[in-house]
């Protein structure tokens, strides 16, 4: 039985759900998201809420369950407040601008790193070092941060690099010289 696929999913004011046989399309005041419901769950929708139920009890259903409720969830979350993920530049020099519809990184690399933004996604550069990925898609936005901190991951000896916000950075001692 899996617990976050029993849930109900909320449908706030603004947000107008409809199902059209397999594919649900979730609209909003940010924009409007569809998703393609999976063999073997049913959705129903009534009284402002979505609820998700299993047709069946094969693994690979139950496996389906909470998964399909959640993207649910996160689709009526994206259209009505959307996502956003927080990015810091770290280092001397280092440094982010944006260029028309491209993300320049000056990360210490013989050339500036060059990243084309998706068209789903909006970056936005405040302070030349701290990035604000958003959009209304969370599996976008959190692709795109993750691209972006790919290009420099934190390294653990003095802590440079491209980093979630919150994210905790174990350092490491450096060499020693041994007398």
């Amino acid at each position: 039985m899996s617990r976050i696929g029993e849930q109900l999913i909320q449908i706030p004011d603004g947000v107008t759900v409809t199902q059209n046989n397999s594919n649900v399309v979730v609209k909003g005041p940010k924009g409007e998201l569809d998703f393609n419901i999976p063999n073997g769950i049913e959705v129903n929708i009534d009284n402002g809420s979505i609820s998700v139920k299993r047709l069946s009890d094969i693994k690979s259903v139950k496996q389906l369950h909470g998964t399909v409720r959640s993207i649910l969830n996160n689709l009526v979350t994206g259209v009505n407040k959307g996502f956003e993920k927080k990015l810091e530049i770290r280092g001397v020099g280092y440094r982010a601008k944006i260029e028309g519809k491209n993300l320049v990184l000056s990360i210490g690399k013989s050339h500036d790193v060059i990243y084309a933004i998706p068209d789903e996604v909006t970056v936005a550069v405040d302070g030349n070092t701290n990035l604000s990925v958003s959009g209304i898609s969370k599996e976008k936005v959190g692709a795109a941060a993750a691209k972006i901190r790919s290009f420099y991951p934190p390294e653990p000896y003095k802590g440079k690099g491209i980093r979630y916000v919150d994210e905790y950075v174990r350092q490491k001692a450096g060499k020693t010289i041994a007398g």
